[in-house]
């Protein structure tokens, strides 16, 4: 290990932390680690908190918490991430979570109250090879393609690039985010190959890539029910914006 590299690691350990499980198991990554070292937030870390624009206030908490040198925040999955966002806000400030919703019979807004310490992880039907890639046969085209879940950089990379179209323009977020996932058709990886093979990409394969990223990439299973005032039960999706660090600020 390079000194300056070791030399980062020993402060790191040294710091107050805890030991986060990942729900990637580390299986996507070179260094195949099932959890990793997180700091606790600090009263210096109420600043970046405060910060205004939330994508870059979220990555500042993880880059600076995160205590695996061999680890680069930007390059883990996205629920990833976001167990250790749950893991810095639950040692933080609770795991009580309060949620203002809607009631769907009156439409009156309500509070609820979720327990993010009770989040479980998701359970993937299908295991990735040792690459941490998926061997998928579409089902309309007959083609054999190489997937794999986007990285949290890669989100915000299709992010920025579709908030750059001009006004009036549609973006195209859905063939920008398949030109990431596919890393090979019928087994040829020349980008130009599967540029145009997306192109010509049937819908009912499009979706079906769509559905299996989403069924097998590793996360934490956000949704919870809870009771509207009505008596009718709600289906709520916890967000990871500012509201989610800043509630008692």
């Amino acid at each position: 290990m390079d000194e300056n590299l070791l030399q980062y690691a020993q402060q790191e350990f040294n710091l107050p932390h805890d030991v986060v499980k990942l729900p990637s198991e580390g299986k996507f990554y070179k260094s195949k680690k099932k959890s990793v070292k997180v700091g606790y937030l600090t009263a210096a870390d109420e600043n970046i908190i405060m910060a205004s624009n939330p994508d870059d206030m979220i990555m500042t908490l993880v880059r600076s918490k995160l205590y695996e040198p061999d680890l680069k925040p930007d390059e883990l999955l996205n629920g990833d991430i976001e167990a250790i966002l749950i893991f810095l806000r639950n040692t933080s400030f609770g795991p009580e979570y309060k949620i203002s919703i809607n009631d769907p019979e009156t439409g009156k807004r309500f509070s609820a109250d979720i327990l993010l310490d009770e989040l479980d992880f998701r359970r993937p039907s299908t295991n990735p090879n040792e690459d941490g890639t998926f061997d998928v046969v579409l089902p309309k085209s007959q083609a054999s393609v190489k997937l794999k879940p986007l990285l949290y950089k890669e989100i915000q990379e299709i992010n920025k690039a579709a908030d750059s179209y001009p006004a009036g323009r549609v973006a195209p977020r859905v063939t920008m985010k398949l030109q990431k996932q596919i890393l090979s058709v019928n087994g040829d990886t020349t980008p130009s190959t599967i540029i145009k093979f997306i192109e010509g990409l049937p819908i009912m394969d499009s979706k079906f890539i769509r559905k299996f990223i989403d069924e097998n990439e590793p996360r934490l299973d956000l949704t919870k029910s809870v009771i509207a005032p009505s008596g009718n039960k709600v289906d709520v999706e916890i967000a990871f914006g500012v509201e989610f660090f800043r509630v008692f600020f």
